[in-house]
């Protein structure tokens, strides 16, 4: 009797969740199956691990989760990062800004999800890899998943409906090119409201573009929230220069949400906006050189870069196929014949391309 009325007690006093589900803890840090962020207490930041499924051999998937609620009501942010586990800038940034943004100066609900991918970040694989399959599938082309489908189906399900979807009112999923490969800070849109969050973080380059079925961003603007995809440089790293114009740019758009007292600061004036890409690729297999930098303008038929054999004899010149910008470059001097080497991106004057051809 003397246990029951202890237990009694002990719930009495435990804080009313509505409808985040809580389910243990790991090291003083609260495990939930399900988040809901009218649940957190207003100017307070709390941490979570949420559970989003069971691994081969019967332990879960934890994914951290850190919840920034504002002293005063307001948006919904959502951002993520690590989808693919070799593309790591992200992760930093959501640290930096899970240390900066004071709970007592925002105005609504900050959500930092900095790792996606468990499994991926673990092997440093694009892919979700839960196990020793050769054809892993890619976690952001599943969303919105299925609760109780296949082990990626359920995984990606339990994330969007338990914790992506009910969160956001607005979101910023972060990437990195993968490996052997390197990006420009690069963002996708597919809005006049998305290429505004786009404009605000103040990338080098913009892409007006649909996209792929299942991502974040995607699956996301497609539901009403709208969302941009935010690319920073090189797989497998922290670049500090990278890093520190995410955060300077994801808190000037908290600023023009309202989110965050400041000035917003408008659009930078270098900054290209595109709908429309070309693959940059090698004819014949050998060793790749770069005639030019990324972030370079190019024009139609001008060389960017040399594949030469074993013993350095020239095989062919690359040339760009059209006018515009390299966005993005191989890292990786090894290529075989096909191989993409840039590409260049460029506004096309094609109605059907105003968001992306």
């Amino acid at each position: 009797m003397r246990a029951a009325i202890a237990a009694l007690a002990l719930l009495v006093a435990a804080p009313t969740l509505a409808a985040t589900e809580a389910a243990g803890s790991l090291d003083g840090v609260t495990i939930i199956d399900r988040l809901d962020v009218n649940d957190i207490a207003a100017g307070s930041v709390q941490r979570f691990w949420f559970r989003a499924g069971m691994s081969p051999v019967g332990q879960p998937w934890l994914v951290p989760v850190v919840v920034i609620k504002g002293a005063q009501p307001g948006p919904r942010l959502l951002l993520t990062a690590g989808i693919h586990g070799d593309e790591l800038n992200g992760i930093a940034v959501l640290h930096r800004l899970a240390a900066a943004v004071d709970p007592a100066k925002l105005a609504g609900t900050l959500t930092l999800v900095p790792g996606l991918n468990p499994p991926g970040l673990l092997q440093s694989t694009r892919q979700w890899t839960p196990d020793w399959s050769r054809s892993a599938p890619n976690l952001n082309r599943e969303l919105p998943g299925k609760e109780g489908g296949s082990a990626i189906a359920d995984f990606a399900g339990r994330l969007w409906s338990r914790l992506i979807r009910p969160n956001a009112d607005s979101a910023v999923d972060l990437h990195t090119q993968s490996r052997g490969t390197a990006y420009m800070m690069y963002a996708f849109a597919s809005t006049p409201r998305t290429r505004r969050m786009a404009e605000l973080v103040a990338p080098d380059i913009i892409k007006m573009d649909k996209g792929d079925k299942g991502t974040v961003e995607n699956t996301l603007t497609d539901d009403g929230v709208p969302a941009i995809t935010l690319e920073l440089g090189r797989p497998e790293m922290f670049d500090d220069t990278m890093i520190a114009r995410a955060e300077s740019g994801l808190t000037n758009l908290m600023r023009e949400m309202k989110m965050l007292p400041g000035k917003v600061t408008p659009p930078p004036a270098g900054l290209t906006v595109a709908n429309d890409i070309v693959a940059v690729r090698a004819r014949l297999p050998g060793w790749a050189r770069l005639l030019l930098p990324i972030g370079s303008a190019v024009k139609k038929d001008q060389p960017i870069a040399e594949v030469r054999d074993a013993f350095g004899r020239s095989l062919e010149t690359v040339v760009a196929p059209a006018d515009g910008r390299i966005n993005m470059i191989t890292t990786d001097p090894r290529v075989a014949a096909g191989d993409t080497i840039a590409r260049i991106v460029w506004w096309s004057p094609d109605p059907a391309c105003q968001n992306g051809c």
